[in-house]
């Protein structure tokens, strides 16, 4: 693919974003698979808030909402589900009675842990096919993406 070597100029750079589509397309398929082979499987939405307690324990419910781009009775009711699957403890406030700080389970955690630790070792079996010249671009451009992401949406850079 020449025209991914010139990534400045406009159709290189489509190209690239398309190539970026079609690896992401493959990506979600493989992690769909492992997220199906969980004794828990969680639907998408639920995955995206269990990801997104993690990051941010104690959170409140309007904030869980904002996080998830969501509807107050949207995200109540996948929290209701997440803690009837013991992924999600709920507790009051202690500065607002009015308000429930909401944390993952040890549970929650463990079944995050087990996810990523299953797509890793599918990931692997992938890349560990590929040369070690390409796996070393693939880290550098893949490192490049991630920062570039963060920057764009705000996130902090990696650690």
């Amino acid at each position: 693919m020449d025209d991914v070597n010139h990534v400045d100029e406009p159709a290189a750079t489509e190209s690239l974003a398309r190539l970026v589509v079609e690896v992401a397309e493959l990506l979600d398929v493989m992690w769909e698979g492992a997220r199906d082979t969980s004794p828990v499987p969680l639907s998408a939405s639920q995955l995206r808030a269990v990801v997104a307690l993690e990051q941010a324990a104690g959170v409140s419910l309007s904030a869980l909402v904002r996080a998830l781009d969501s509807t107050a009775p949207s995200v109540s009711r996948l929290c209701d589900r997440l803690e009837a699957v013991g992924f999600l403890h709920r507790a009051p406030n202690p500065s607002s009675r009015r308000e429930v700080r909401l944390s993952l389970t040890r549970e929650g955690h463990a079944y995050l842990a087990d996810l990523r630790a299953r797509r890793q070792h599918r990931l692997g079996s992938v890349v560990e096919r590929m040369p070690a010249h390409a796996r070393a671009a693939l880290l550098d451009g893949l490192t490049a993406f991630r920062d570039a992401t963060r920057a764009l949406t705000g996130e902090p850079a990696a650690e």
